[in-house]
């Protein structure tokens, strides 16, 4: 049978109601996937524009891609063990780095010394830096490397914060400076022995986030293709979108060829949600845009009207107020421009203002 084709406009239609954007839906399967917190408090805000504050029942771990996300308590086990590399190959790649090119060699058991040495760092609540020199003098000296920065020898970054769910850590940020403690004990379990439930993880992220590709689901997952490959869950579909050929969950597929584009106004930040999928060429279709919205370091937050990106804004704030710059695409509708500034209310009480002033540019 041939595989369903969709149109962008399913495609956006179908995500923003699963990502809880139309304000009619709920965030429990944005929250089941992990909603990341990069640049610290993105997720507050990516929580309150969906008019949903952060529940009670979560936490801020290192999981998937070792980027910091809220998860909610009861799946912290599960994802400990869907985060672990699948085999020492896979190990290898998501470590693959020069400077620790013979310790990236260990695979499996390079994850195992620094998660077990970063559980048994943080007994307390401690500054990362401590905790990194604490790791760093308790692993095997080739996963470390001479930092000309630090003008030290510590454990690769990458491998630091890989192993953080794993190890049962908590991120807690305060200000500019990132501290780490150790869960409660209930909910974490041992050091992963093997790998499981990625299967149940992917199918969760199709949900929200679908559909996607194999190497958008390898990328998210931050291994390969060739490995993600083994760990697809059954009951997916192949669908055809305007990127090519994805993934999505069978019972799903119906409701996806029927969505339509939402109608709606919001102010996401850099890191939200919508923005981190991995066929850009959907959300920002526009080569020239797509620059203005994906930059190297510090992405702006963007304005999105009726499915598309139709301006960026950066904000700064002083004297309890959040002061928004919009740099439109394009000249902005009246009524989008008053749903913006209705919007940065939002955004303002989420970063702890008490008013939104918003300049358009």
């Amino acid at each position: 049978m041939a595989a369903v084709t969709v149109t962008r406009d399913n495609v956006l239609g179908h995500r923003a109601r699963a990502q809880g954007l139309t304000g009619q839906d709920d965030v429990a399967g944005l929250l089941a996937t992990g909603v990341q917190d990069t640049p610290a408090g993105t997720s507050v805000t990516a929580l309150a524009v969906r008019r949903a504050p952060r529940p009670h029942a979560t936490r801020i771990v290192w999981s998937w891609r070792g980027a910091p996300h809220v998860h909610p308590e009861k799946d912290l086990k599960r994802i400990a063990a869907a985060t672990w590399p699948v085999d020492d190959a896979d190990a290898t790649r998501r470590i693959s780095n020069p400077r620790i090119k013979d310790g990236a060699r260990r695979g499996i058991e390079a994850f195992t010394a620094a998660a077990t040495a970063l559980r048994e760092a943080v007994t307390e609540k401690l500054p990362k830096g401590e905790v990194s020199r604490r790791v760093s003098a308790a692993v095997p000296d080739d996963l470390n490397f001479d930092c000309p920065t630090c003008e030290s020898r510590h454990i690769s970054g990458g491998l630091f914060q890989l192993v953080g769910a794993a190890a049962g850590v908590e991120v807690v940020t305060e200000g500019r400076s990132t501290f780490l403690k150790p869960l409660p004990a209930a909910l974490r379990g041992p050091v992963p022995a093997v790998a499981t439930g990625l299967d149940e993880m992917i199918m969760r992220y199709l949900r929200v986030n679908g559909p996607a590709s194999t190497a958008a689901l390898a990328a998210y997952a931050g291994m390969s293709a060739t490995a993600v490959k083994r760990c697809l869950p059954d009951g997916l579909e192949e669908v055809v979108t305007p990127a090519g050929k994805a993934w999505m969950p069978a019972g799903l597929v119906e409701e996806l060829a029927s969505a339509a584009r939402p109608e709606l106004v919001r102010l996401l930040p850099g890191g939200d949600p919508w923005l981190t999928v991995r066929d850009r060429e959907l959300v920002v279709p526009d080569p020239v845009r797509h620059k203005e919205v994906y930059k190297a370091l510090s992405n702006p937050g963007v304005v999105l009207a009726d499915g598309d990106v139709v301006a960026t804004w950066r904000a700064k704030l002083a004297r309890k107020v959040l002061s928004i710059e919009v740099t439109a695409f394009s000249p902005l509708p009246a009524g989008v421009r008053q749903q913006v500034a209705d919007e940065a209310r939002v955004v303002a009480s989420a970063r702890g203002a008490d008013e939104a002033a918003v300049r358009f540019l």
